[in-house]
């Protein structure tokens, strides 16, 4: 799956629905998850927490990438953290 756009307060809500829907119909082995940015704003981080967080309650394998990042959670590992808020400055 891919987001398209850096989310907002707006369509945070919105899009974890659709992500989550997607999963639940298709019950894939894997998630991927591309990211729109390589600094995403915190509404695409919590839209992307609460993926995770569905996805390891379905024992689904969760993966995400952007830019330049990648971030890969395991089913047999202990979850990645993910930052939850604030945005970071450089």
């Amino acid at each position: 799956m891919k987001i398209h756009s850096d989310l907002d307060i707006t369509n945070r809500a919105a899009a974890a629905l659709q992500i989550e829907a997607l999963v639940a119909a298709h019950r894939p082995d894997q998630v991927f998850l591309e990211l729109p940015t390589e600094e995403p704003s915190p509404a695409t981080l919590g839209a992307l927490a609460r993926a995770q967080r569905m996805c390891r309650s379905l024992n689904v394998t969760f993966t995400v990438a952007g830019s330049h990042v990648q971030l890969r959670e395991s089913r047999d590992q202990d979850p990645a953290r993910l930052d939850s808020g604030a945005r970071r400055h450089r």
